[in-house]
């Protein structure tokens, strides 16, 4: 059975240790799963390689005690040296084709698009789900181009392969997202920036969850 089919995209935690403001970035992540997050990905910049490894290697104790996909972002090599459910990569970084050949076909492979030219490439390039934005303004990553609602809907209209939107998501906004038909919704300070995790991420996963 292809693993990779059955992933639920719905609510896509994304870390960014810079807005924990102290928390422990482990206990963030298992509360955000019991509080709701279906998919977790690491992204980390800025660090030693080393210390990635020993921080993927621990995200993924937890991911695994609750049978959640553990996603890396850009580093394919830490992705594969800690046996992760698959990365996550940028249009600067390594092309699709040559990370679906280092990682393998049973792997997850996630590709940041941002139109509807490079979304259908993200697919034809065997991508299995595409992260489209930024959707609204966001503070977690610089230099994103602005993608509208219309053009977030014609994109999930035209490719075959799941959909999360990502960008500035928040409890506030997700029922603008949620009409375009997307199959997941991204989100990192909606979660990570709140002081209690678990209800921030059950919030958010019960507005999802009501569509």
């Amino acid at each position: 059975m292809n693993l990779k089919m059955n992933v639920n995209y719905s609510l896509y935690l994304v870390t960014d240790r810079d807005i924990l403001k102290g928390k422990d970035l482990f206990k963030s992540i298992e509360d955000a799963i019991i509080g709701g997050v279906t998919i977790v990905q690491i992204r980390e910049k800025n660090i030693s390689s080393l210390e990635f490894y020993n921080i993927a290697k621990k995200a993924k104790m937890v991911t695994d005690k609750y049978n959640i996909p553990l996603i890396i972002n850009d580093r394919i090599d830490i992705a594969i040296a800690v046996d992760a459910s698959g990365v996550h990569l940028g249009q600067q970084d390594l092309p699709a084709i040559v990370a679906r050949n280092l990682i393998g076909k049973n792997k997850i492979l996630g590709i940041s698009v941002s139109n509807l030219e490079l979304a259908l490439k993200a697919e034809k390039d065997t991508a299995d789900y595409i992260g489209v934005g930024a959707v609204f303004n966001t503070n977690t990553k610089k230099n994103t181009n602005k993608v509208s609602l219309d053009v977030l809907k014609q994109i999930k209209s035209c490719v075959n392969i799941p959909v999360v939107a990502i960008g500035g998501i928040n409890e506030t906004n997700i029922k603008s997202i949620q009409k375009t038909n997307v199959d997941g919704i991204a989100v990192v300070s909606a979660i990570l920036g709140k002081d209690d995790i678990k209800n921030a991420s059950k919030n958010i996963s019960t507005i999802i969850n009501r569509r």
